[in-house]
């Protein structure tokens, strides 16, 4: 594979899975502590792959659960946010400006803090009530925040009676299986990203859809990958959304890029897909139950689309970034000076 690590790779996705033990014993601890809500406390792009759990939790659990804005709860606050409540803060650097302004904030709170980071030794690595470290770059990120995160949310489940201790482990021994298949499917769409790639090379503007659990996926990949690492105009819009507004910038020649996952929310993507040949020549659809997934239950299907497709993106970027001789670590403002 074009500029691809495998053992790498294996690795780190490894070590994401490996964490659910101790995410797990964190999680019952707190709980059992008398943990009234949880927050997820991601800024920027990894906010977004807090999003599927936090989807999970309100669909499975009674237990509230709030995605926020680290930038504006250090401002504001909120009611629900206390000494009773858990936050999860992600961070691949663990310097994350805004997050370490949470993590700040939520101490003089009391709130119990879990941060997962990809680095030990930073701000984050070091202050959180618990540290879940599982080193990562760019370009193996997704796959294992997902897979934490996921591993978080059942973990939620279980200590609440929500999820019984027997599947739990049917489901973390099927997640332990993942990273090898996750790269096999890698392989068997190696062919097709280069392809994909072209596609969004040949234009400068996309319009990004999809729903459920694979929404963030799309939101991330237009916002964080082709806006800030390629520097391409994206339209992110959720497929509930598409049908008030932004259907009406659907022409023949503008790109719509679908994703379609495996949970209940799927046939909003079906929705658009069935409208979208009408209005355009330009549409692609990546769909994750073109995958195969040997040994994997349906139900875990349905929450790992997300990584799935995750992982099959990080091929046609890898593409892109050469196609379009832009390295993805070019940026003319991100990091290159204090704003």
């Amino acid at each position: 594979m074009l500029n691809f690590d495998d053992a790498r790779f294996l690795r780190i996705q490894t070590g994401a899975v490996g964490l659910a033990p101790r995410i797990d014993g964190a999680v019952s601890a707190a709980l059992g502590a008398g943990a009234k809500n949880l927050y997820f406390l991601g800024t920027g792009g990894v906010a977004f792959l807090m999003q599927p759990a936090h989807l999970l939790l309100q669909l499975r659990s009674s237990f509230p659960t709030f995605v926020e804005y680290p930038a504006e709860l250090v401002l504001t606050g909120a009611a629900t946010l206390t000494s009773d409540s858990v936050a999860i803060i992600p961070s691949l650097s663990g310097t994350t400006k805004e997050s370490v302004a949470m993590l700040s904030a939520l101490k003089e709170i009391g709130a119990t803090t879990m941060t997962l980071v990809g680095h030990a030794d930073t701000p984050l690595g070091r202050e959180g009530d618990h540290v879940f470290v599982n080193f990562a770059e760019d370009d193996t990120s997704s796959e294992s925040f997902y897979l934490q995160s996921l591993c978080l949310a059942l973990s939620v489940m279980k200590a609440r009676g929500e999820l019984d201790a027997g599947d739990y482990d049917r489901l973390l021994s099927e997640l332990t299986r993942l990273p090898e298949l996750l790269l096999a499917v890698k392989r068997g769409f190696e062919p097709e990203a280069e392809a994909f790639a072209a596609k969004i090379a040949g234009a400068d503007y996309h319009m990004f859809t999809g729903a459920g659990n694979v929404w963030p996926q799309a939101h991330y990949y237009g916002m964080c990958i082709l806006e800030e690492m390629q520097w391409i105009r994206t339209r992110p819009v959720h497929a509930s959304d598409f049908f008030h507004g932004a259907l009406e910038l659907i022409e023949k020649d503008v790109s719509l890029i679908l994703f379609k996952g495996e949970d209940a929310y799927r046939p909003l993507a079906d929705r658009v897909e069935a409208f979208a040949p009408k209005v355009t020549d330009r549409l692609t659809v990546l769909d994750s139950r073109d995958f195969a997934l040997p040994g994997i239950s349906d139900d875990v299907r349905g929450l790992v689309s997300p990584i799935v497709l995750a992982t099959v993106l990080e091929r046609v970027s890898a593409h892109l970034e050469v196609m379009r001789d832009h390295p993805l670590v070019t940026r003319r403002y991100y990091k290159q000076f204090d704003y």
